[in-house]
């Protein structure tokens, strides 16, 4: 076999899986954590790493059979949709293959292929979606000999490269002038990033992490200006050497002075901060407000807590104001509805897929609960259960998070009383629960201690008007004041 065809064939047995669209549009994801290495059996269908898109943390599954070949980013590496992110080789039993080339460590990998050479490369071969394997080569190809292990090679050079570095300058052996080239800094590629922002260079760092990897604080050492002459005489103080800092996990990055911090824009948070501005400046937005006794409701909630139908549910209040808010929605259903910029329409929408705004370790998210219009309450109870659970734990599918329809805010659990909230991009309505609170109030002709809340609902004034958003309030209120609505008026 020609060396041509030898390499053609090594490479058809290394497959690339590269980073999918694992929600609708995403163009981004971060690495969080790798479930296998080089060298490791995969099948089909099993889960090698999870991933943090701005939508959700999802575990991607690889579609290949075979032997891991090499990981081409490190954990915490935020990567592009179409970068290959890990390499498998399919027929290992042939002896070692070299892998396509990859980038070197704390480097970007290649940008995707321009348009003509993925239409080229389509006509070899079919997408594949996350969780579904290809079919394998009909051909059997021959076992190749006396080969280099590509991974062990990296590992090698990694390694050399790591003991030239913590080798004290007077015990390296001399070498010639024609062999010598500049080392190349250990870092990683979050830091190596930094250091480029803040025009640090990494030759010039004396790198205090283990095994002479420079960290985050070496780099804002760099970059920090060192105390003047002046400085050190209105002090009465030369400038001292900062000790070295341990390496530090969380993503916070500490500015000069220590007075200001810069966390990178991604995730979660990037996509809320897009979606709120977007809606912002999209949809005209209307607030309005009302306080309401709530006295009967968290009765019902104490009442609810012990019916046998709701055991083992959670019941609060925020369960009976989702149950008002589908009942307002069923006695005014023009106020479910969605703006087509692009069709110049206005879609009606026969169900309700209700959101609830849910603050997770990685940001606001709002999940919905499908064709929450037709679940009865214990069924709403559970849902809303598991909703919550599931965001809590950074388990929320993208899926979970599209097709909304409108959604409830419960400001109430941080002590706040009410807010104006943004609308969810292409949901028609959003309502602040504020928080129950004893107060002074007008009952049957006397002041009297009542449990009083204040609710604000945000409206797109292009499909809501006055009118049909001040009816829906009211009797969202309504049916809070006097529950026995939720029957009455079902």
């Amino acid at each position: 076999m020609t060396d041509t065809a030898a390499a053609g064939a090594a490479a058809q047995r290394i497959r690339e899986f590269r980073m999918p669209d694992v929600g609708e549009g995403l163009t981004e994801a971060e690495i969080l954590k790798w479930y296998v290495g080089p060298g490791d059996t995969v099948t089909d269908g099993q889960v090698v790493c999870e991933v943090e898109t701005a939508k959700a943390a999802v575990e991607l599954p690889i579609p290949y059979n075979g032997v891991v070949h090499e990981l081409r980013f490190e954990e915490g590496v935020t990567v592009d949709v179409g970068t290959t992110i890990i390499t498998v080789d399919t027929d290992p039993s042939a002896g070692p293959a070299q892998a396509p080339a990859a980038p070197a460590a704390g480097e970007a990998a290649p940008a995707p292929a321009e348009p003509e050479a993925a239409e080229e490369e389509g006509a070899k071969r079919q997408p594949v979606l996350v969780g579904y394997g290809v079919g394998t080569a009909s051909t059997k190809r021959r076992p190749r000999k006396q080969q280099q292990n590509h991974v062990r090679d990296a590992q090698a050079a990694v390694q050399a490269e790591m003991d030239a570095t913590t080798t004290p300058p007077a015990a390296a052996p001399a070498v010639p002038e024609a062999e010598r080239s500049p080392q190349r800094p250990l870092a990683k590629p979050p830091v190596r990033k930094l250091a480029k922002d803040l025009g640090v260079d990494l030759a010039a760092i004396v790198p205090t992490g283990p095994n002479g990897i420079i960290t985050r604080e070496d780099v804002h050492a760099a970059a920090a200006p060192a105390p003047s002459h002046e400085a050190a005489a209105v002090t009465g103080t030369a400038p001292q050497a900062a000790p070295a800092p341990a390496e530090a996990p969380a993503p916070a990055v500490w500015s000069t002075g220590e007075r200001e911090r810069r966390v990178p824009i991604k995730g979660v948070r990037k996509a809320t901060a897009q979606a709120m501005v977007s809606s912002a400046f999209t949809a005209p937005h209307v607030t309005e407000f009302i306080t309401v006794d709530v006295t009967r409701t968290m009765k019902l909630v104490q009442e609810l807590k012990q019916d046998p139908d709701m055991a083992g549910l959670r019941v609060n209040p925020l369960l009976l104001v989702a149950r008002a808010l589908l009942v307002a929605i069923r006695r005014n259903p023009e106020v479910n509805a969605a703006w087509d910029e692009a069709n110049q329409e206005i879609v009606h929408k026969d169900y309700v897929n209700l959101g609830i705004a849910a603050a997770t370790p990685r940001g606001l998210i709002v999940p919905n609960i499908k064709d929450a219009h037709a679940k009865t309450l214990p069924e709403l109870a559970r849902a809303l259960g598991d909703l919550v659970a599931t965001a809590r734990e950074g388990k929320t599918s993208p899926a979970d998070m599209q097709g909304g329809t409108v959604t409830i805010t419960n400001v109430g659990v941080f002590g706040v009383d009410t807010g104006t909230p943004i609308l969810n991009p292409g949901e028609s309505a959003i309502l602040a629960f504020g928080a129950v609170k004893l107060q002074p109030w007008v009952h049957k002709g006397k002041v009297k201690p009542r449990q009083v809340t204040t609710l604000a609902l945000s409206f797109d004034h292009r499909l809501v008007d006055g009118e049909l958003g001040s009816k829906v309030l009211a009797d969202i209120a309504a049916v809070l004041e006097h529950p026995k609505r939720l029957i009455t008026w079902a």
